[in-house]
């Protein structure tokens, strides 16, 4: 892989990454409500979530996936009802509270890692991220693993510093939020964010 390749790659992920979707908002989201050193461990569970999908579709069974309608309708309409489900979790918690206790996502560092697995793999497009993006950044004259993993790791890199900014984003609007009912429009916003995503998700076509 020559250097300009590279380059290149790194600036479109990181137009992409920069892009406000489900990940970025669950990143922003519990930001405000944990903080930005507890999120950590729903970032991680973001970039595991990432990194599965990404090596599956490297690895070819993406492919597979997309060749066969059924299985990929099945993803796609799981992850749009986990999407729907967690808005409304976050819709109906509108109780103008940034406290963490008691809620259902808050519960310990691994419950946020797991919710950030699930939303990660909820969306199939990222497959198709993986099968038709990924490929174009990839010498087929030098060997596919190291290239493979450079492309792995620089998404890493890139896709985390999303996630801080928009975590430490969150977690600096936290006090602001805290004023009247802003807390209470905000979950509904971003609730109604989740439900529209799973929408979407639900009638997106190859």
């Amino acid at each position: 892989m020559s250097l300009n390749l590279w380059l290149a790659y790194v600036a479109a992920v990181f137009a992409i990454s920069g892009t406000p979707g489900p990940n970025m908002l669950l990143a922003m989201t519990h930001g405000i409500h944990h903080g930005l050193d507890k999120t950590f461990s729903t970032m991680l569970g973001l970039l595991a979530g990432l990194a599965v999908i990404l090596s599956v579709s490297l690895g070819g069974l993406g492919a597979v996936l997309l060749a066969s309608s059924h299985a990929f309708e099945l993803i796609k309409y799981v992850g749009a009802v986990y999407l729907i489900y967690l808005g409304i979790k976050t819709w109906r918690a509108a109780d103008g509270s940034i406290e963490t206790e008691g809620r259902p996502d808050a519960d310990s560092g691994w419950a946020r890692f797991r919710i950030g697995v699930l939303v990660a793999l909820s969306n199939p497009k990222a497959i198709l991220f993986g099968v038709a993006f990924f490929p174009q950044f990839l010498d087929p004259h030098q060997p596919m693993a190291p290239q493979a993993s450079i492309l792995l790791l620089s998404f890493i890199v890139i896709e985390t510093g999303w996630m801080c900014v928009y975590a430490g984003g969150g977690a600096k609007l936290a006090q602001w939020l805290r004023q009247g009912t802003r807390m209470r429009w905000f979950n509904r916003l971003s609730g109604g964010a989740f439900v529209g995503a799973g929408v979407l998700l639900g009638t997106f076509r190859r």
